[in-house]
């Protein structure tokens, strides 16, 4: 049997005929950089995440670099991040000569741990950009009250977790002060290309950054600040106003899928629940756990991705290649021990439970059109790999 990582032709196959249309119509008007299929996606993002602006832009990365450069983060500035997460997270504070200023997780959600934030604020610290990674919320009101404390700005990575509701049922991205998403086409809501978007609730700052994501020049030509071309294509927006409306039924379906990896994995006797964060003879395998599942919204996590922790994962990930399952490794590689960041003086610090998850971490298939027969068969496989290795 063959179980890809991801499959995107089946999405495809299922909205062929409303995305065809919808790229046959904006080719007809040979309106394709920003323009009204652009607003009109914004306006229909605003409405849905509830925020005030929402801003098509270039990619989840230039969302994030826009952000900070509409907070006037300057040469020197510090700003707080998870040291496990995706390059752009940190690699965006350094294309503005700020510094990335890292911080372990939490080793159940693997998002920032707020209790380890504030000793590494100092005078230069300037926002703190919390990763809502795999698609499960950080813990934003301990890290808003920080930021309310010591005056600092909250920038949401959000690029995995469009539509995830916090524990109040706030949408992420919509409770610091900016929050940013990416349409890779992986992405529980992705576009067939590069694209990203921009939200906040300040109209005023939500204009600063429409007029710094078209090289900051308003009226055109007539430049006050520098921006950057962070300009979204028209066909990204219709592709993702054509998904838009299924993004709830395909996240569902992710929760679904996971729910029975866990119970499969527990039945196997691999796992005897979610959230253990260390190997004993009961959790071969540590299944991920939705922290929020009991609150009252049903968005609490999105599963961007299913992520296990297991030992001999290199090895794993050969076996069941071996036998058609497509895994990935998200991140092996912790920013403290980046090359690039091995002069920073927070990279000398210890982050056990980032080593830990980038050591032992692996991401199993979870897109929505899994069949239980797949998903059935990953759990098989993993129960074989370790029935071979004792």
């Amino acid at each position: 049997m063959k179980v890809p990582l991801l499959d995107l032709k089946l999405q495809y196959q299922s909205l062929k005929n409303e995305l065809d249309t919808k790229m046959l119509e904006i080719a007809a008007t040979q309106y394709f950089i920003l323009g009204p299929e652009v607003e009109a996606m914004e306006r229909e993002m605003a409405e849905f995440l509830h925020s005030k602006v929402a801003i098509g832009v270039s990619s989840g990365t230039d969302a994030l670099l826009l952000a900070l450069m509409g907070l006037d983060i300057s040469p020197g500035d510090e700003v707080i991040v998870p040291t496990y997460s995706f390059f752009a997270s940190a690699g965006v504070v350094s294309r503005l000569n700020a510094v990335p200023v890292f911080v372990d997780v939490d080793p159940v959600t693997f998002n920032i741990d707020p209790s380890k934030i504030e000793e590494k604020i100092t005078e230069k610290t300037k926002a703190i950009i919390p990763v809502h990674l795999y698609g499960q919320s950080a813990e934003m009101d301990k890290i808003m009250s920080i930021a309310e404390k010591h005056n600092l700005f909250v920038i949401e990575d959000a690029a995995q977790a469009i539509s995830t509701q916090y524990k109040d049922g706030s949408f992420v991205g919509s409770i610091g002060h900016i929050g940013c998403y990416s349409f890779f086409p992986s992405k529980n809501l992705g576009c067939f290309g590069d694209g990203g978007l921009v939200v906040t609730n300040d109209e005023a700052l939500g204009e600063k950054l429409k007029i710094m994501r078209v090289h900051g020049g308003h009226p055109k030509y007539y430049h006050k600040m520098i921006g950057g071309n962070f300009r979204l294509d028209a066909l990204q927006a219709g592709i993702l106003r054509v998904k838009l409306p299924h993004l709830d039924d395909w996240s569902e379906q992710r929760r679904q899928n996971a729910d029975l990896y866990n119970k499969l994995f527990i039945e196997a006797g691999l796992a005897s629940d979610a959230g253990f964060i260390e190997f004993d003879d009961k959790n071969k395998v540590l299944l991920p756990k939705a922290v929020y599942k009991d609150s009252d919204h049903k968005n609490y996590h999105i599963y961007n991705q299913y992520i296990i922790r297991v030992e001999k994962r290199d090895e794993m990930r050969e076996f069941l290649s071996g036998n058609g399952i497509g895994t990935e490794i998200y991140y092996p590689v912790p920013f403290h021990n980046q090359e690039c960041f091995k002069n920073l003086e927070s990279s000398k610090d210890n982050y056990p439970h980032s080593d830990f998850a980038a050591q032992h971490s692996i991401a199993l298939p979870i897109y929505p059109e899994l069949t239980e027969q797949q998903i059935g068969y990953v759990v098989e496989k993993v129960a074989e790999f370790y029935s071979k290795i004792g």
